[in-house]
C-alpha cells in the first residue's frame, strides 16, 4: 500500500460524518482536489461532490461512486448540560443503552464526552449528559472509543467509521493514479451524500439527469461480513444486496477482469445480501451500476453481532474493523476494471461464443 494511500485512509475513517453533516469529509476532497490541477469538483444542488477530469474523451463515462456518510448523532437542542439528539443511521437498539459518546464542534477534531440517558428506536431521538464542557446545536457526534482501541494492528484497522469512508479514500487513490494514464479521461469519482438515511444522495443523482444514460456506475461500499466474505479475504464483486441484484452485464464483465487479471491479489464473488447498497438505486434509474465492497467486521459499529442476533452476546459499539490488504486489493482491482472493462471477450458471450465448436457438438449430440 502506498503512504498516501494509507494516509488518506486513516484521515478519512476517522473525521465525524453524519447524514446531512459531510462538511468534514467535503472539505477534505475540496482540499485534495484543488492541489491536483488536471481534476475539478463541483457539487450539485443536493451536496453530492462530482470528480471530474479537466482532459476530453469520447468514452461512455465510468464513475465510482461512494457514500460520505457514517451513522450519527446530531444536537437537536440544549439545555444545560443535557441535550437531545436525534440518531441517523441503522443501529440495533441495545448499542444505545448507557452509551458512551464523543461529540464534535464543526471543523474541530477535540471530542466532548457524553453519555446517553435515554434513547427511543422508534423516533430515533434520545437525550444525553455532557461530562466535561458543552455542545452545541448542529454538533455532530458518535459512539466513544478509547484511543489504544483504534488504529492499525497488523493488516486491520480499526477505526471509527469506514463506512463508507473507506469507501471515499480508495476512490479517490484510484483517480489519483488513473488521471496519470493514457486513454482514462472518461473515469470520473461521484460522492454521494445521506446514504444511511435512505440513499438520499444516490436517489437525487439518479434524478437529476447529469449522470450519461450510457454512464456506467462501479459503487463502493463497506459491506458487512459473513464467514463466507471474510475480512482480509480480498475485495468483493458483489453480484446483489438484500433488495436487488446488479447490472448483470457490467458485474460479469467486472468478474472477469478480475479472473484474467486479478491473480497478484486475492478477491471474492458474493451476494453480500447484508444491506441495501446504492448500485441498487442507479439500477432502479436504468443506469449500468453494481459494486465492489470490502468486507467489514463491527458493521455500523456493532460489535458482537452474530451472538447479538443469536441473542448470545452483549450489545458492545465497536470500532469498524477492514483490512489493509482489502484495501490496496480494491484500488487495484479499480485499475485493472478502469484498463479492461471493455477489452473484446470480457462479456459472457463472448467467452460462450469461443466455446462453441459445431464438431465438439456433433459428437457429444449425436448430430450430423
Amino acid at each position: 500500500m502506498r503512504a498516501s494511500d494509507r494516509s488518506w485512509l486513516l484521515t478519512l475513517t476517522h473525521l465525524p460524518s453524519i447524514s446531512g453533516h459531510e462538511d468534514r469529509v467535503v472539505a477534505f476532497v475540496r482540499d485534495w482536489v484543488a492541489r491536483r490541477d488536471d481534476l475539478r469538483v463541483k457539487a450539485d444542488r443536493h451536496g453530492n461532490l462530482w470528480l471530474t477530469q479537466v482532459r476530453r474523451s469520447r468514452r461512455a463515462p465510468l464513475y465510482v461512486t461512494a457514500h460520505m456518510d457514517h451513522p450519527g448523532f446530531l444536537v437537536t437542542s440544549v439545555d444545560g448540560r443535557d441535550a437531545k439528539v436525534e440518531f441517523r443511521g441503522g443501529v440495533k437498539p441495545g448499542y444505545f443503552d448507557d452509551a458512551s459518546l464523543h461529540f464534535f464542534a464543526p471543523g474541530s477534531d477535540e471530542p466532548v464526552g457524553a453519555r446517553l440517558t435515554s434513547y427511543d428506536p422508534s423516533t430515533r431521538e434520545g437525550t444525553v449528559h455532557v461530562r466535561r464542557g458543552a455542545v452545541e446545536e448542529g454538533w455532530i457526534g458518535r459512539w466513544a472509543f478509547p484511543a489504544r482501541s483504534l488504529g492499525v494492528k497488523g493488516d486491520l484497522l480499526h477505526a471509527p467509521g469506514c463506512d463508507d469512508l473507506a469507501g471515499v479514500a480508495a476512490a479517490l487513490s484510484f483517480l489519483d493514479r488513473v488521471r496519470r494514464k493514457d486513454g482514462m479521461g472518461h473515469v470520473g469519482v461521484v460522492l454521494t451524500r445521506a446514504e444511511e438515511v435512505g440513499l438520499v444522495g444516490a436517489i437525487a443523482a439518479s434524478r437529476s439527469g447529469a449522470i450519461h444514460d450510457d454512464a456506467r456506475l462501479i459503487c463502493l461500499e463497506t459491506s458487512r461480513s459473513f464467514a463466507e466474505s471474510p475480512v482480509g479475504g480480498g475485495p468483493v464483486v458483489r453480484v446483489g444486496d438484500r433488495l436487488t441484484v446488479f447490472d448483470a452485464d457490467l458485474t460479469n464483465r467486472v468478474s472477469e477482469v478480475a479472473e484474467r487479471h486479478g491473480k497478484a491479489f486475492p478477491w471474492q464473488r458474493k451476494l453480500m445480501a447484508g444491506g441495501v447498497c446504492e448500485a441498487s438505486v442507479f439500477a432502479a434509474y436504468g443506469y449500468g451500476s453494481t459494486c465492489i465492497c470490502l468486507p467489514l467486521g463491527n458493521y455500523h459499529n456493532m460489535g458482537n453481532l452474530d451472538e447479538v442476533e443469536q441473542g448470545t452476546g452483549e450489545a458492545t459499539p465497536k470500532p469498524e474493523v477492514i483490512s489493509l490488504s482489502d484495501h490496496d486489493g480494491l484500488i487495484r482491482l479499480l485499475l485493472l476494471v478502469a484498463q479492461h472493462l471493455d477489452d473484446p471477450g470480457a462479456d459472457v458471450r463472448s467467452r460462450l461464443e469461443d466455446r462453441f465448436d459445431d464438431s465438439v457438438l456433433e459428437r457429444r449430440l449425436g448430430q450430423r
